[in-house]
């Protein structure tokens, strides 16, 4: 199989990358208070040494107290966790590889997913709604039924509060020595419910049509840049899907996307993430393209896609993490999407999480390992 559309180098401001294959952000929980440990640096480290072009990591909280729920997800703010991920960057760096860190805040799902006990405060929302009380979801029932009742909507001291961690977030990022930035802006988390006209029903500056949907992802785009400066490269996740309700959509047509999508691109994004879950589904009639097409043809802006590269389609309900999948070679499909300009870069989730050498595989034309749901839940 000819892979040049994969192998080809790709440059986003100051970082060259040697192919167009990125490791997908993907949660691990394996990082005890919030620490990466040794483990968790040769768990990325191995996807660098088997070609993967770009790493970004699972999300990484943000220093706010309503970022992120889980114990042992990772955070980018104390001592000890700052030590681990230097630790991280050194070991992919010596294997030849270039990391991202995805900055996350869970606003609404804030102690839905894992609903860790005693933490009862009130998730982050922009107008206190959650979501929909019918939705189709894959989180517990009763998460969903916990997280129901409205709250308080975000204030603009909260909002700002929200904002500044996010530029520290970055600053660190930068002092720390990653190559770039990750934005997670998708699946109903905080910056996908200030997009999201459902849960953002506020009529002030955060709040009301498209463009000011908008304005709070611009503005956490702005205080990323003046923190990393003009040389990083900053990447936003966006989807159509929420945790919420996988039948809710950002918009409904290219033009609702397209308001969306220039404060972001105005604000500094330099490449757009369209996160869905299978990469060749169309979302909008009347044109093949993804999320990650429509993003690219709307800004001008590089994009990249994800979703099911490296398996077959869902064939269970939706689910966020779909273990439902078998491995497929879906490769021609990709290529033909490539040589087509839809978007720029591929981003393989659990085809990687299911065997590190998937890329080198590829490359080589050997057969891709059988698809192992318990790999999911490992760190191999």
């Amino acid at each position: 199989m000819e892979l040049e559309p994969l192998l080809r180098p790709f440059r986003l401001r100051g970082l060259e990358l040697p192919n167009r294959v990125v490791m997908a952000p993907m949660s691990r929980y394996a990082c005890p208070g919030g620490v990466p440990g040794p483990d968790v640096a040769a768990y990325y480290a191995r996807r660098a040494t088997h070609g993967v072009g770009l790493i970004v990591t699972e999300g990484v909280a943000i220093d706010h107290p309503l970022a992120v729920d889980h114990p042992n997800a990772p955070r980018l703010f104390g001592a000890d966790a700052l030590t681990g991920w230097s630790g991280v960057i050194d070991a992919v760096r010596r294997a030849g590889g270039r990391i991202w860190p995805q900055l996350w805040h869970q606003g609404p799902m804030w102690n839905v997913e894992s609903a860790q006990p005693g933490m009862f405060a009130p998730s982050l929302r922009p107008s206190g709604i959650w979501g929909p009380g019918d939705g189709t979801i894959s989180i517990p029932l009763a998460g969903r039924e916990a997280a129901l009742p409205a709250t308080g909507p975000a204030s603009d001291s909260d909002i700002q509060d929200v904002i500044d961690a996010y530029g520290k977030a970055a600053a660190t990022a930068r002092r720390l020595g990653f190559d770039g930035v990750a934005i997670h802006g998708a699946h109903g988390y905080l910056i996908d419910s200030f997009l999201w006209s459902f849960t953002n029903q506020r009529d002030d500056r955060w709040g009301g049509d498209a463009e000011r949907r908008a304005a709070f992802g611009a503005a956490v785009v702005r205080a990323v840049r003046a923190a990393v400066g003009p040389d990083l490269p900053i990447c936003l996740r966006l989807s159509q899907f929420k945790m919420q309700d996988y039948r809710a959509v950002l918009a409904d047509n290219p033009d609702d996307l397209g308001r969306l999508l220039r404060p972001l691109a105005d604000a500094g994004v330099d490449l757009f993430d369209g996160s869905q879950r299978y990469f060749d589904t169309p979302i909008f009639a009347g044109s093949p393209l993804n999320l990650a097409g429509w993003m690219r043809r709307l800004t001008g802006l590089p994009a990249m896609a994800v979703g099911g590269v490296g398996l077959d389609k869902a064939r269970g309900p939706a689910r966020h993490i779909d273990d439902s999948q078998g491995a497929a070679n879906n490769l021609p499909l990709l290529l033909d999407r490539m040589r087509a300009g839809e978007f720029d870069l591929i981003a393989v989730g659990r085809s990687l999480l299911n065997d590190p050498r998937w890329f080198e595989r590829a490359r080589h034309g050997e057969p891709f390992l059988p698809f192992d749901p318990a790999n999911l839940q490992r760190l191999i």
